[in-house]
């Protein structure tokens, strides 16, 4: 099936992929391109809109990236938003200036006049400005929409030419109805139909990779995360037993994350999913361990040995399913399928796996949208709302050496806070949450007795990718109890703090 696209032409801004997430969440599909994507390329994707994103510089720097006036006559309709409005008026013979007074942060807009972008927006409302150049005169053709009181075009257009600019910020929160104007942009302008949700979307992924795979043989990595899972469950759809899925069990996962692993997949959907267990060989080899990056190289090149074994047991395979989401794309060269990023979940593999073809059926999707679509497929809310844990998994939670007794420590204390988490009904709220055992210990009464025992550190931030994140303001009463909870019920535990450190200048993980 045919998906209606809208392109995002992205000159840098730091909401890019918030424009595209949002595109889509408004039932149209979209792709984030570079801003000099050749203009063969947009023509030959038949686009029904295009929106250029924000950016850090100003339009009339020469060095500023720029688009070719040939793009803005295809008469394909055109958002500009920031950088991107500005480069719509300075391109088409408008002019724009340093603002003697910049906006930053929420602003009060005005419609001038109704037009097809204002429909069910007030007269007046809230919006987002992150700007120091501004739009003073207008192209010829175009004219002014909306105003704030420092900004006399935050919003102008040519309803002929379908092209409008916007200085504010629709896709951020903050803009009180930014996602209705994006939502007449889609709809009013473009002439959407809204084709995309993630049921038609699992529906035609299992009917390609049927198409695709057909009798041959599929191998897949499965970690357990969502990436792995939703990926693996479409491919089963398809192939069912073809499918051969192995979990690498290194003994650093979360508490009952294995057994729930094998429970859900190989007992409750009947995938054909072998169990690797080799604790015992990953807490050898980090015997004496304490550098971070030393942890991560000797399990990633663990892993990868173990899991070629067991690949090695089932024969010629023709293709190696990965958990590639659409993020990993972006990042890894804008789409550019050859780049792979080394620390992606099976990294390395194609090197030492004998297969055709990498099958990536998630390639296409957001974070949110892989788990939209294992609901669609039927996997437990448990499954698809489980917490992000890296590869490594606690072996970088805890710090320094990494023993069995450190390990269930913080296998305890994790589970209680992600219990109370969940009993505040908070899960959705915060994008990420885990406990840290530090390499640090301290002196603590219990009953009438001194311990000199762990600190426990708890990290939970907000964030909309995962490229900068804010320390999550959890109800003290939460942390009260799984504090309390902690220091009475994990052994070898007599002090629990809370991480409240943003990314930056901190990352979201410890190590």
């Amino acid at each position: 099936m045919f998906h209606q696209t809208v392109l995002v032409l992205d000159f840098g801004g730091q909401y890019n992929q918030l424009i595209a997430r949002r595109v889509r969440d408004l039932g149209v599909y979209c792709q984030l391109l570079p801003c000099d994507v050749p203009v063969e390329q947009i023509k030959s994707a038949a686009p029904i809109g295009l929106i250029f994103t924000g950016g850090p510089n100003s339009v009339y720097d020469e060095t500023s990236p720029h688009i070719s006036p040939e793009v803005l006559a295809l008469g394909i309709p055109v958002l500009g938003i920031c950088y991107g409005a500005q480069l719509i008026a300075h391109t088409l013979g408008g002019e724009v200036v340093h603002a003697e007074k910049s906006e930053y942060g929420k602003r009060e807009f005005s419609f001038l006049k109704e037009n097809l972008l204002s429909g069910g927006i007030p007269q007046k409302s809230v919006c987002w400005m992150s700007h120091t150049d501004l739009v003073r005169e207008l192209p010829d053709g175009f004219e002014t929409l909306a105003f704030t009181a420092s900004c006399p075009n935050a919003l102008f257009g040519c309803e002929e030419k379908k092209i409008y600019g916007v200085q504010f910020h629709p896709e951020v929160a903050h803009t009180e109805y930014g996602n209705k104007l994006l939502e007449n942009f889609l709809y009013a302008v473009c002439g959407a139909k809204g084709d995309w949700t993630m049921k038609n979307f699992a529906q035609e992924q299992v009917e390609k990779l049927r198409a695709l795979i057909g009798n041959g043989k599929v191998l897949c990595a499965m970690s357990g995360g969502v990436d792995s899972a939703v990926a693996a469950t479409l491919v089963h759809r398809a192939v069912g037993e073809n499918l051969t899925c192995v979990f690498v069990d290194h003994g650093l996962h979360r508490k009952d994350e294995p057994e729930e692993i094998m429970r859900v997949f190989k007992e409750g959907m009947g995938m054909n999913l072998i169990k690797a267990d080799a604790g015992e060989r990953f807490l050898g080899a980090l015997r004496g361990v304490t550098d971070p990056e030393q942890k991560r190289h000797i399990i990633g090149d663990l892993f990868i040995r173990v899991f070629e074994q067991e690949a090695k047991k089932i024969g010629k395979v023709d293709f190696l399913v990965q958990g590639t989401i659409y993020p990993d794309v972006i990042e890894s060269g804008k789409g550019k399928s050859a780049v792979i990023k080394s620390h992606h979940n099976v990294g390395g593999l194609p090197d030492v796996i004998d297969f055709k073809q990498i099958v990536e059926p998630l390639r296409d999707l957001f974070k949110d949208e892989v788990r939209k679509v294992g609901l669609e497929l039927g996997l437990s809310e448990e499954i698809v709302w489980r917490q992000p844990c890296p590869g490594p998994a606690l072996a970088i939670r805890i710090m320094g050496e990494v023993t069995r007794e450190k390990l269930a420590t913080l296998r305890d204390a994790d589970a209680i806070f992600r219990e109370e988490i969940a009993r505040a009904g908070l899960t959705r709220e915060i994008w990420q949450y885990f406990a840290v055992i530090t390499d640090s210990k301290t002196v603590g009464v219990q009953g009438d007795f001194r311990t000199y025992e762990n600190v426990i550190a708890l990290r939970a931030v907000t964030s909309v990718d995962a490229m900068t994140a804010d320390w999550a303001r959890i109800p003290f009463e939460v942390l009260e109890r799984v504090s309390t909870r902690i220091t009475n019920e994990v052994k070898h535990a007599n002090r629990v703090v809370y991480d409240i450190t943003s990314k930056p200048p901190a990352t979201i993980e410890w190590e």
